[in-house]
């Protein structure tokens, strides 16, 4: 695709990106797709996903108490817990706010260790990764921010959240519309917003303005920016994804770049269309 070559203008040292059809099929790439990259919070899709396969597994259930008192699994993954950021400490009655919170995404993966009995690194690769076949992706670390992957790994991951194989397609249908609608908060980098959507482990673009998407994306669009520079969308209406990762932090580069990036891509996807 033409518009992934806006990619070379991009102030970082290495970036590579793919756009994955809603078949499955790749319809560009850029860079090297092997290259492992640190994901921040696009992390947190991958452990969302293995949350939602432990649901449907049995292992746990959505409004079955996690975190902070009244607080529910499905608060961990809406980021309506009501904790901080990144520290144990509660700011919120559950369910009343959207606090965008690692530590709420930390307290879930200690929660399916337990109703498991499996580090919850070793339940991500055996429930996702490994059938997915995203070999190069692992989790050393955090659920919320530590994970490390390709372009190549998060195709399949792409093409997965566009056309479930894992999950039950209400499930996944389920987790990437608005969980508890109208709350406000605060979307990183990018202020205040009113409302600030989310789904289950998953931003929902709706009318958010600024936000890292583009302009054409729909209000249906889901997925993760994280803070390495990295970022995974999936326009349902545009019936196509893109993964982008670069090894330059999040910044005003990537404010300008990638909305222009997404624009492009949906531009040149209509044009096919």
């Amino acid at each position: 695709m033409q518009s992934l070559r806006m990619i070379e203008n991009w102030p970082v040292p290495t970036a590579a990106a793919a756009v994955v059809r809603a078949d499955g099929s790749v319809a560009g790439f850029y860079g090297p797709l092997e290259h492992r990259f640190p994901l921040a919070s696009v992390t947190k899709p991958l452990a969302a996903y293995a949350a939602l396969l432990a649901v449907e597994e049995g292992a746990i259930e959505l409004d079955e108490p996690a975190g902070p008192e009244g607080s529910t699994v499905r608060h961990l993954l809406a980021h309506t817990s009501g904790l901080a950021f990144d520290e144990q400490r509660t700011m919120a009655e559950p369910g009343t706010r959207r606090l965008y919170s690692n530590t709420g995404f930390e307290a879930l993966g200690d929660h399916i260790a337990k109703a498991t009995d499996i580090p919850f690194p070793q339940y991500l690769h055996e429930a996702v990764l490994a059938p997915l076949g995203m070999t190069a992706t692992e989790l050393p670390g955090s659920p919320a921010k530590d994970g490390i992957s390709t372009v190549a790994d998060l195709a399949r991951f792409a093409a997965e959240l566009q056309a479930p194989r894992l999950l039950a397609p209400q499930t996944l249908a389920a987790a990437t519309e608005v969980v508890f609608p109208g709350l406000t908060g605060v979307l990183p980098g990018y202020g205040h917003q009113k409302p600030n959507d989310w789904g289950l482990g998953f931003e929902i673009r709706d009318g958010k303005s600024p936000h890292w998407t583009g302009s054409a994306s729909s209000p249906r669009t889901f997925g993760h920016f994280g803070q390495s520079g990295t970022f995974l969308w999936v326009d349902p209406d545009a019936r196509a994804a893109c993964v982008a990762l670069a090894d330059r932090a999040f910044g005003p580069w990537a404010v300008e770049a990638w909305p222009q990036l997404t624009d492009a891509v949906l531009a040149e996807l209509a044009q096919r269309a």
